[in-house]
């Protein structure tokens, strides 16, 4: 009887050890809406790479893009519900969780990429990333895709041209405050529908970076592309507070080096490709590219640069004059 203890207990423990090695990895599906020829495709991509060759006992990543899983309006709540793990919607998808991530949508706030950059990796940038805590959300990190253009199905060389036109944009009250500005008509989209919309001239226009309006063939159904870089596009990486503080100590350490390495990656990609899909657009000859002069370029500012106080008290005046500064 004693032996037979013994043998049940060494067999106990042995298919005791043998599951626990091999117990399935943890699984983090990460959803977003652009193609994977984009900065965010090519970053989620190395990302699920580098996790893959790192911890492939521990973790896998399975990347759904071009809204397969879900659109960037479904995806927040998908994930507090634990249907998708990992997303990097646009920063704009956060403004009713946050009014200070509104920052990111002021027109003419930043001058360029490496200022957007400067300030994101200030301490008001990343005291940013805690402010969805409260709500249920942790985020992990930055992801550019490139300053903003504004397509159009006739030429805008002044704001006066834009009036009465119709442009899509996401869901942001900032933005649509911008056009406003310059009494045009926001609508409020999912990126989605933005290629059926123009092709059908439901709408007049949209902004976008150089890279989603090439990978996602919007100068084939926009003749004119003025080049404003009025504005920034950058994601947020997020994850759900419940899921990130449930993960191992170690596991969740190693999950966010090797993310912050994708999206140093990622954001490579974005400064790269924002010149070489801009050329391969204009190569393409389906779409005139319109170069504003400085004049042109003030009007567009003075008009626009309003919308600035009109947010100023939900965003905070301190937190602009951070932004401002970094373009210094």
């Amino acid at each position: 009887m004693k032996y037979l203890k013994t043998t049940l207990t060494a067999l106990t423990l042995a298919f005791g050890v043998a599951g626990f090695a091999h117990a399935a990895p943890i699984e983090i599906k990460f959803s977003h809406v652009v193609a994977e020829n984009t900065p965010k495709g090519q970053m989620a991509i190395k990302f699920q790479q580098l996790i893959a060759e790192r911890m492939p006992d521990k973790v896998e990543v399975k990347v759904y893009p071009n809204s397969q899983l879900f659109g960037d309006n479904k995806v927040l709540e998908a994930m507090i519900l634990g249907d998708v793990e990992m997303a990097a919607p646009s920063v704009s998808k956060f403004n009713k969780y946050t009014k200070k991530l509104q920052i990111f949508d002021l027109p003419f706030l930043f001058k360029d990429m490496d200022a957007v950059d400067r300030f994101q990796q200030s301490d008001s940038g990343q005291e940013l990333l805690n402010s969805l805590k409260k709500k249920g959300y942790v985020g992990l990190g930055y992801l550019h895709n490139g300053m903003k253009q504004i397509s159009a199905s006739s030429p805008l060389q002044v704001p006066a041209d834009a009036k009465g036109k119709k442009f899509r944009i996401m869901s942001s009250d900032v933005l649509a405050a911008q056009f406003e500005a310059i009494d045009a008509v926001p609508l409020k989209k999912p990126f989605s529908e933005v290629f059926t919309l123009l092709q059908t001239r439901a709408i007049d226009g949209q902004e976008n970076t150089w890279s989603n309006i090439y990978s996602k063939k919007f100068f084939e159904v926009q003749p004119y592309i003025t080049q404003s870089d009025h504005g920034v596009l950058d994601y947020l990486v997020v994850t759900s507070a419940e899921f990130w503080m449930g993960l191992p100590d170690d596991v969740r350490a190693d999950v966010k080096t090797t993310l912050d390495e994708a999206i140093v990656y990622g954001n490579k990609v974005a400064n790269d490709k924002a010149m070489a899909d801009k050329q391969a657009i204009i190569d393409s000859g389906r779409s005139k590219v319109i170069v504003l002069s400085d004049d042109d370029r003030q009007q567009w500012i003075e008009s626009m640069k309003p919308v600035w106080k009109q947010f100023e008290k939900e965003i905070g005046p301190e937190l602009i004059q951070a932004a401002v500064a970094s373009n210094q």
